[in-house]
């Protein structure tokens, strides 16, 4: 059965039991801070489980894609050497909130398996909770006794806490579940050992493929259980390993969701998959990481160096260095699986289709940067190898290469093991474990369950309207970490506080009691459909009533630069090209940031084009036209514009000022001409193919204005308050122009002059022609210098320094024959003794400087040279 008919075949078993079927939720988490990204089917519904929002159907059906690869759920490590654990998986699950329960998921289960799939009853297992004395919870007789009645007791499992009671966290809904598992083995292989003695242990062809979960309790902070007040269901069928099964095949990498992948990867490398273990595991991690990747950027998640971004260049690059080390590729080729992945996937997840070339593009840069990366950290590793005394290279020179270069450090092992050397690993490790501990300890978080002063399930946002409510607080925790402190979260029945999100910040301000008592709101956030209210002190008279009130300039300026957002997205639209879409953006109350996909930088000519466009509509006093609860297709067929990684629900609202209109949740000026005025002040790149513009409106304009004013009559009096400015100016560059000829030429004169007198002072060292010394030159001049010396011999080290107006100058040249000989490099060298001026810098292997502060170091720089050549 081919692999989109397995899909549809399970949506279509559930639409028939009357459950909905809803697309899949982007990937990258935006309204929870507890997730970077959906790691399992029931993630996009928390709000549901946990009575924040009720949802349109009780019943919901979904192919959900999930990424695993940090916190709790991490299967990075395994991907690749095993046939059945991805970064990135579909998750097939139906969904009863407060419906139907076990009897009704159990049997539906059955059916679908044995009837509509046809797999043989024979070849699955089942298991079920079997209780756990610590939580005072007895085993799941109601589960047990249902499977009863469609499978032999010999094939009923019981399971503990560990594989059998399914947690979102350390707190929230949980309870018992019952897997469902299969076993694919030969004849042989089943009659030398029972399939039951091999669930659960990790073996390749008995798996789980389907999670029941039985939704009945609230973990609390204290670690106790309490019942939910509804009982729901959350199953989980892994789509990978459910084709392997279907398939008939042993791997879920021999199934058509991965077949095209591992074809083109053979084409493009010419190795053949099947033939080499070593090769296979990286053909397996590339076929697997590529789709992890492009979904993430699909959704909107850029690699980058923190959070989110982190993750998906570290899934990216652990694919790059497979390929590298095991298939030989050292140009970047993994882009080009973008193609096969569209055509196989894009029909199900079109969004595969809408980003193609965005993804290809990011893909492609990225690789290009680590291959770089890899380049410099096998020059590193040879200096290091070249200073290493004995047979095992230190733990902690290793970790530095890892950490500070990014050099992998199963890639040093290799290498090492291939010149004959070991790595000191227990030293890694504990260089790796400090490291964790301290960052572990920067975002330590403990989190109090939520004291609850009124049931009240929904809460209404009121912050279009007014910038002030009287309120009642409903619920209230406390939340302790290294960063903030202890903090105050405070949720209230109506709120004029708008959450962050969008891009937008969360509003500030403060609540008053009747006694006059002030409470700050430091930040607004939603969490799972929740308005939460930061603050560093909790009201003094929680039951009654308070008056919020919303910091008015802030949220003034910080809606100047969202409507100014709108009008940009609709000014590069117009002048660059209808290919421009937004891919991000920032709004704050002091500027703006604006993410899309263009493929060049932006001329100086189309930057005053857009901020003219921008300006204009501005002027022309545009009101806000705003349509609120209106069917999302209602919206998009007047032409509101959605962004790809956005959650949207059935209705939305609208915004629209002129002909730009988008769907949008932020808060907007009545008019364009609360605007003012718009000014970009950047515009750069931030990955192949998206670029980023930084404006400001209103009273940042008005700054910014001043400022250049103020700067431009400094000027002035320093030009004696010439009438033209701009040419007096223009004088002074081409004067200084000549005196620095003029200066140059005779720094040359002196270089030529000291060079004789530098020769008479070199001194050899392990048959090394060495010079460290202090001169009285220029940058220029010091280069100068060792390039003629450098001209004359193939065995010179040479670090020569200055003092500049206050600063150090550092310059190394070492020869090319040196370079390779004794893997010296003066990269490194200046990198190194770059912190005796308090600086650093860099350059190639045989020419490099540095710059530092502390002029009082040269001399100690200039004496550990030596050590080098030691």
């Amino acid at each position: 059965m081919k692999s989109q008919k397995v899909r549809s075949k399970f949506l279509s078993f559930f639409e028939e039991k009357k459950h909905s079927i809803v697309p899949s939720a982007p990937m990258v988490l935006k309204d929870d801070p507890t997730l970077m990204f959906v790691n399992s089917g029931m993630a996009p519904f928390k709000e549901y489980f946990l009575g924040n929002a009720k949802p349109k159907n009780n019943r919901i059906t979904d192919s959900q894609k999930c990424l695993r690869v940090s916190g709790k759920h991490n299967d990075l490590e395994e991907v690749g050497y095993d046939t059945y654990h991805h970064t990135l998986f579909e998750m097939l699950g139906n969904w009863s909130f407060g419906d139907y329960f076990k009897k009704e998921a159990i049997a539906w289960a059955w059916e679908l398996l044995t009837e509509v799939y046809g797999i043989d009853k024979d070849i699955l297992y089942v298991t079920v909770f079997e209780g756990d004395e610590k939580d005072g919870i007895g085993m799941d007789t109601e589960a047990y006794d249902i499977w009863k009645q469609y499978i032999s007791e010999d094939r009923i499992l019981k399971g503990n806490k560990k594989d059998n009671f399914w947690e979102m966290g350390d707190q929230g809904p949980c309870g018992p579940c019952s897997e469902i598992h299969v076993d694919i083995r030969s004849v042989e292989e089943k009659a030398k050992i029972s399939g039951k003695d091999l669930v659960n242990e990790d073996h390749p062809q008995v798996v789980e493929i389907w999670n029941l979960v039985f939704m009945q309790y609230n973990r609390k902070a204290n670690g106790s259980l309490e019942a939910l007040p509804n009982k729901h269901i959350d199953t989980g069928m892994g789509f990978e390993r459910l084709c392997m099964v279907l398939q008939g095949v042993q791997s879920n990498y021999d199934t058509d969701v991965f077949t095209p992948l591992i074809r083109e990867i053979e084409t493009i490398t010419n190795k053949n998959y099947g033939k080499n273990e070593k090769a296979d595991v990286a053909i397996r991690v590339i076929s697997d990481h590529v789709r992890a990747v492009a979904f993430s950027i699909a959704d909107g998640q850029l690699p980058s160096n923190t959070g989110a971004g982190y993750v998906i260049r570290r899934i990216l690059r652990r694919a790059v260095r497979y390929g590298f080390t095991f298939l030989d590729k050292k140009e970047p080729f993994i882009y080009r699986l973008v193609d096969v992945l569209s055509k196989r996937m894009g029909e199900a997840f079109p969004e595969l289709k809408a980003q193609k070339q965005l993804i290809e593009n990011v893909i492609k840069e990225e690789e290009q940067s680590f291959l770089r990366t890899l380049d410099q950290g096998l020059v590193l590793l040879n200096r290091i190898v070249n200073e290493t005394k004995d047979d095992t290279v230190s733990g902690e020179k290793a970790f530095e290469l890892y950490d500070t270069y990014g050099f992998p450090i199963d890639l040093t092992a290799l290498i090492l093991s291939e010149k004959g050397l070991k790595l000191d690993e227990e030293g890694f490790n504990v260089e790796l474990q400090k490291q964790k501990s301290r960052s572990r300890a920067a975002s330590e978080m403990s989190t109090d369950d939520w004291t609850i002063l009124v049931n009240d399930a929904e809460e209404e946002f009121v912050g279009y309207d007014t910038l002030e409510a009287n309120v009642k607080l409903t619920r209230y925790r406390k939340v302790t970490s290294k960063k903030e402190g202890d903090m105050y979260q405070l949720v209230f029945n109506l709120t004029p506080f708008y959450p962050e999100g969008g891009g937008q910040v969360g509003d500030k301000g403060y609540l008053e009691d009747t006694h006059g008592d002030v409470v700050y709101i430091l930040d607004t956030k939603k969490e799972n459909n929740v308005i939460i209210h930061f603050a560093k002190n909790l009201p003094k008279h929680i039951n009654e009533s308070f008056k919020a009130v919303v910091d008015s300039k802030q949220r003034h300026r910080t809606e100047c630069n969202h409507t100014a957002t709108h009008l940009l997205h609709q000014a590069l639209r117009e002048i660059l090209g209808m290919h421009v879409e937004q891919k991000g953006s920032a709004v704050h109350s002091k500027y703006l940031r604006f993410d899309f996909s263009h493929f060049s930088k932006l001329t100086v000519e189309e930057i005053r084009d857009v901020e003219n466009f921008v300006n204009r509509r501005i002027e022309g006093k545009l009101p806000l036209e705003e349509m609120r609860n209106v069917p999302k297709e209602q919206a998009i067929a007047e032409g509101a514009m959605s962004l790809f990684g956005e959650k949207y629900g059935d209705t939305v609202r609208a915004i629209r000022f002129g002909k730009s209109i988008e769907l949008c949740g932020g808060t907007h000026v009545q008019n364009t001409s609360d605007i003012w005025h718009f000014k970009i002040v950047s515009e750069g790149a931030v990955a192949a193919g998206i670029r980023r513009i930084e404006a400001i409106t209103n009273d940042a304009v008005k700054d910014f204005y001043f400022e250049n004013n103020r700067a431009y009559f400094e000027m002035r009096d320093l030009l004696n308050n010439a009438k033209e400015p701009v040419k007096a100016l223009q004088n002074l560059q081409e004067e200084n122009t000549n005196l620095k000829k003029q200066i140059e030429s005779l720094l040359k004169d002196k270089a030529k002059s000291i060079k004789s007198d530098l020769k008479n002072e070199l001194e050899v060292i392990n048959g090394v022609q060495f010079l460290a010394k202090k001169l009285d030159l220029d940058a220029g001049g010091l280069k100068d210098v060792a390039f003629e010396l450098g001209s004359q011999f193939d065995n010179l080290f040479l670090l020569l320094a200055t003092e500049q107006n206050g600063k150090a100058l550092l310059s190394c040249y070492i020869s090319k024959e040196l370079v390779s000989s004794k893997g010296l490099n003066a990269g490194q060298v200046v990198r190194e003794l770059g912190k005796y001026i308090q600086g650093g810098g860099g350059g190639q292997p045989f020419f490099a400087t540095a710059g530092g502060k502390n002029p009082s170091g040269i001399n100690q720089a200039l004496e550990s040279s030596k050590d080098y050549l030691n």
